[in-house]
């Protein structure tokens, strides 16, 4: 394959005038849409901007290369454009651009484009190449300057230069892995050889590493070269003068770079000091909250399979012993009444009891690398089960469970009695997917402490930081934060909800103890105060079991002001997945293809009353999906109480709708908090990056 294989007549434009640089690349894209390689002009054209948005494809010299790998390209191309009087493109070096290529990568495994895509790089590090293209005067001359220079170019690999004296080696690899990459080898090779300098490259792009450093060369080299924009394995390293910079320096400062190795500037890097795995320290656009976006994202990527498969299981568990005929008279056992609807039930309540726990992981995964896993592992599950209601509470043969209950229990074990687990009589200490996010962090900056710590320990015990030092240390300390100090905190927070809703209903105020409760159920899906209203509304239905036992008829005012505090808290708790889902399909941009994919998935949750459907879209961004979830939660359960709709069922959605009191009102009250989720996350969302 060739490059003109890739580039179309109707891609190239000669003499462009572009007013800046989003005309210059919505012109770009337009080209490349006239070549028939765009199945999605719209998801496309939002990937290359979301690209440009990562750091600027001005390389310098007066040349671009945006690019996008998407699932919206039908086939690798390429468009270009020469720019006589220049545009402001932002370039690395502040000067105008004359010369710009756009590429598009389809997202396949099938790769042999990116040879293709990289020589093309490559080439345009070669000054009278280029000179030549924005020299051309027709299309025609454009693509033969092309066919002309392509010739045998291949970049180098192996050791290049004069291997008698200095040998420096790099890494070049940027987030998509086609232009930069390559572009910042052949400027480093290019620069060493002018420097009589051996050099060898190892590039990691979309298709993978090449050319990759052995060990060897890495115990013999003069220092190390890491221009990057995405994860490279360092632990190699270990010991070498190694400079970690952004992929843009390899282009624009290689002789600088070669030099600071050359000159004794570069830091001895420490495998233990660091992730194995990290980043660029100088990629732009960083900053703490682009960070700790990133971290989060690695939680909820990771999370988002658990919620999806195991909800829907639960989801089928639940209309298996509908069609049964257990809707009206389960109960709590709902969804275990058959074989089938109970095996179905535990795979995916155990894939659900994960979510959490996966959250945390990732989050510190992200933060620390490996080492952080098993500390925000055992972060999430306690976020997620709570403080021990310990055995000896309710084991009477336990003296020490004794002393507590007799209040004699003294000194250091009182303490630990009083916080460091649930009581007897205590409210619920857990945590939820928010406590899964705070541990999470947690984690991460108590195994980056750690690391810290650690770091001139003496080298021989190197060996036993990873599977000793960071797991002990890190898992007592996220235990005590956890046990200690948040779970007891939000079980505080959690009794006195309880207190409140339990005032309300006493005195009558049924509407806005709806109002409360549907909202109570959306703000953290699943966690300590969607617990809290769930509890209560089951709560009531005990309650009015009692006040029947008692003579109580089904009319009853109380009997029905019981029922009417469970029906809201149920549509409350569908409303988020269903609103989310609905905001996917009318609000389309301003979700990301992996969200807008969870739409159908979420319908099916919010439709089993499983909120957790929503998790993933308010972690990822709770400052807007929150509110817009809480609000109209809230909505559905005020309309269902004010409608005096009732439900005598604990769970199970649309499959025990036969337990509903006025079920068009309510099914009317559920849509309608629904659509004001929707419509919230449609004007609070910004557009998506995909």
């Amino acid at each position: 394959m060739k490059i003109t294989d890739l580039l179309d007549k109707k891609s190239v434009a000669i003499g462009g005038s572009p007013s800046d640089k989003a005309d210059a690349i919505n012109q770009m894209v337009a080209l490349m849409d006239a070549s028939g390689k765009i199945a999605d002009l719209e998801t496309y054209t939002k990937g290359v901007f979301a690209r440009e948005e990562e750091s600027t494809t001005g390389i310098g010299e007066g040349i671009a290369i945006p690019h996008c790998k998407s699932d919206a390209v039908k086939a690798p191309g390429l468009a270009a454009m020469t720019v006589p009087s220049g545009v402001d493109y932002d370039a690395l070096d502040g000067a105008p651009v004359n010369l710009i290529f756009l590429i598009a990568a389809p997202n396949t495994e099938d790769n042999v484009h990116l040879d293709v895509l990289s020589k093309l790089s490559t080439m345009l590090m070669d000054e009278d190449f280029t000179n030549s293209l924005k020299s051309a005067k027709t299309v025609d001359e454009f693509l033969q300057i092309i066919d002309d220079a392509e010739g045998a170019k291949e970049h180098t690999e192996g050791i290049i230069g004069d291997e008698s004296g200095k040998l420096i080696l790099a890494v070049t690899a940027c987030p998509t892995g086609i232009a930069h990459t390559y572009m910042a080898a052949e400027a480093l090779e290019k620069k060493a050889q002018e420097m009589g300098i051996a050099i060898k490259v190892e590039t990691r792009g979309s298709g993978g590493a090449k050319n990759e450093l052995t060990a060897d060369e890495i115990k013999k080299a003069d220092g190390i070269i890491v221009a990057a924009d995405t994860k490279v394995p360092l632990d190699r390293f270990d010991g070498k003068p190694t400079i970690i910079t952004k992929v843009a320096d390899g282009i624009n400062k290689s002789e600088k770079l070669i030099n600071d190795v050359l000159s004794g500037n570069a830091d001895i890097y420490k495998a233990g000091a660091g992730a194995s795995e990290e980043k660029s320290k100088s990629k732009e656009g960083g900053g703490a909250g682009h960070a700790a976006y990133t971290h989060l994202m690695s939680g909820v990527s990771h999370m988002l399979p658990f919620v999806i498969g195991g909800g829907i299981l639960v989801a089928l568990a639940f209309l298996i012993d509908t069609i049964c005929g257990y809707g009206t008279s389960a109960g709590g056992n709902f969804g275990t009444m058959t074989p089938v609807s109970a095996f179905l039930k535990n795979i995916g309540g155990t894939a659900m009891g994960l979510m959490v726990p996966v959250l945390a992981g990732y989050i510190a995964y992200s933060i620390a690398d490996r080492p952080g896993l098993v500390v925000g592992f055992v972060g999430g599950l306690i976020a997620a089960n709570g403080n021990a209601l310990i055995q000896g509470f309710v084991d009477s043969n336990v003296d020490w469970a004794v002393s507590y209950s007799n209040g004699t229990l003294t000194g250091f074990n009182k303490f630990m009695a009083s916080f460091g687990f649930q009581a007897p009589d205590g409210g619920t200490t857990v945590s939820g997917f928010l406590g899964g996010i705070l541990a999470g962090f947690l984690a991460g900056g108590i195994v980056l402490c750690l690391k810290k710590i650690c770091a001139n320990l003496p080298k021989a015990l190197d060996g036993i930081k990873t599977i000793l030092i960071y797991p002990l240390v890190g898992v007592f300390v996220i235990g005590v934060l956890m046990c200690m100090i948040f779970n007891p905190l939000i079980g505080l927070a959690n009794t006195g909800l309880s207190n409140m809703l339990s005032s309300l209903s006493d005195s009558g105020l049924t509407p806005v103890l709806g109002l409360l409760l549907g909202a109570m159920m959306a703000i953290d899906m699943g966690g300590p105060i969607n617990k809290a209203a769930y509890v209560f509304g089951t709560g009531m239905l005990a309650q009015a079991q009692d006040l029947m036992n008692n003579g109580a008829s089904m009319t009853d005012p109380g009997v029905q002001a019981c029922y009417i505090a469970m029906a809201a808290v149920m549509v409350g708790g569908m409303v988020p997945p269903i609103g989310i889902a609905l905001a996917n399909w009318i609000f389309p941009k301003k979700f990301t293809k992996v969200e807008r994919s969870s739409a159908v998935s979420n319908l099916v949750m919010g439709c089993s009353f499983i909120t957790e459907g929503a998790i993933p879209f308010a972690a990822a961004d709770p400052g807007h999906v929150i509110p817009a979830t809480m609000i109209g939660a809230g909505v559905a359960g005020l309309l269902s109480a004010v409608f005096g709709c009732t439900l005598m069922a604990p769970h199970g959605g649309v499959f025990v709708f036969a337990t509903v009191g006025q079920p068009w009102l309510y099914i009317a009250a559920w849509l309608a908090g629904s659509v004001v989720t929707a419509i919230l996350l449609g004007l609070l969302r910004k557009p998506a990056k995909d």
